[in-house]
């Protein structure tokens, strides 16, 4: 018997979720054979299996989260190595590249982890009365203070489960996106700027998002100190020459953060045709994990939507991220006379350990001053 555990799927991401199994216990398979496809850093990744054999156990059902050195496969096959784990090669649906990913020692099940945790959480009268009251204890968290799970915080879910319903656990992008608004308020010292650019010159068809792009590229190199990467245990902050702006991207599943590289040395028509294509792969569930990592800073264009200034939320380890909102006709002041203007309302939000109010406001002066050249 030989077990495949889930490998590092890019970038040490942590844990993986099983969207939907392809082979069933007691199938035999072939090397590259599609095994299951699981979602993990915002993408869908089709996983091969590594060696051919039968199929003895699946350890995971759809929805289930598996962290990466968890089993996901148990075979029956000739084929074995000195660790009795199989030793094989993740093939990316996106990019069909290939990678070696070497398993080794033993972990136990994810439903078994999930268990112990509950069984150290819990009594057995408060399972028992769970199960009679149809709460499901994972869900559950113990009050404020207390380590153990309690026969009010169950009474308590079953009263919420009766008047509002099933609450429905995060899954997938949104789930990525809750730990990811967690470690920001976590480590994050925020502070929001916000100031207009007049536009009102722009030509009809102007590209909004690139300009920005271009924008915020040419504050980065006047305000470096927001081009960049802080860690917050060393407090040491890495400045950087590359710029790989973040655009923040809408979508029924939750929100995407592709990563525009090297805009500094891209023309516009290129970066567009780059963006159109993240776009895209974000449609189709396949853009690779690569592509949403490395971003330095990042832009939330929300005023596509709705809006006009916000506090946007800074993802550790970048500086700053840029809100643009909804451009309107606004009466301003010009040369001594009321004219009717189109404003666009800018915000950057800066994470203060890393950077200065000067410097976010010379990042800002700078935004502007590009935008107003029409």
């Amino acid at each position: 018997m030989k077990y495949f555990k889930l490998p590092d799927l890019g970038e040490g991401l942590p844990e993986a979720e099983i969207v939907r199994w392809h082979i069933n216990v007691g199938d035999t398979v072939k090397v590259d054979q599609l095994m299951v496809e699981v979602e993990t850093a915002k993408a869908i990744v089709e996983i091969p299996c590594p060696q051919d054999g039968v199929i003895v156990a699946l350890f995971g059902e759809d929805g289930d989260i598996i962290h990466t050195g968890e089993p996901l496969v148990e075979f029956q096959s000739d084929q074995q190595d000195d660790s009795g784990t199989v030793v094989g090669q993740l093939k990316s649906a996106e990019s069909g590249s290939t990678a070696d990913h070497f398993i080794i020692g033993a972990a136990p099940s994810s439903q078994q982890a999930h268990h112990a945790t509950t069984a150290t959480r819990t009594t057995p009268a408060i399972r028992a009365l769970a199960k009679h009251l149809k709460v499901d204890l994972e869900q559950l968290t113990p009050a404020p203070g207390k380590q153990m799970i309690n026969a009010a915080d169950v009474e308590k879910a079953a009263e919420l489960k009766k008047t509002h319903g099933e609450a429905t656990p995060l899954r997938g992008v949104r789930r990525t996106m809750a730990k990811t608004m967690m470690q920001s308020h976590a480590q994050v010292v925020p502070v929001t700027l916000m100031e207009d650019a007049d536009i009102n010159d722009w030509k009809k068809d102007t590209d909004l998002t690139m300009r920005l792009i271009q924008g915020i590229a040419k504050a980065c190199q006047s305000s470096p100190n927001l081009n960049a990467w802080f860690d917050g245990n060393s407090l040491s902050l890495r400045v950087l020459s590359e710029i790989n702006i973040g655009i923040a991207v809408d979508s029924e599943e939750g929100l995407f953060v592709p990563v525009l590289n090297s805009v500094n040395n891209r023309p516009l028509k290129d970066l567009r045709k780059g963006l159109n294509k993240m776009r895209d792969d974000i449609k189709e569930r396949s853009i690779p994990p690569s592509e949403m990592q490395g971003a330095t800073i990042t832009l939330s264009n929300f005023g596509t939507i709705a809006g006009r200034y916000a506090n946007p939320v800074v993802v550790p380890p970048q500086v700053a991220i840029i809100g643009c909102g909804v451009a309107r006709d606004e009466v301003v002041v010009k040369k001594g006379g009321m004219k009717i203007r189109k404003m666009l309302p800018l915000s950057i939000t800066f994470d203060h350990r890393a950077a200065t109010g000067g410097e976010a406001a010379r990042f800002m002066a700078a935004l502007i001053e590009d935008l107003q050249t029409g």
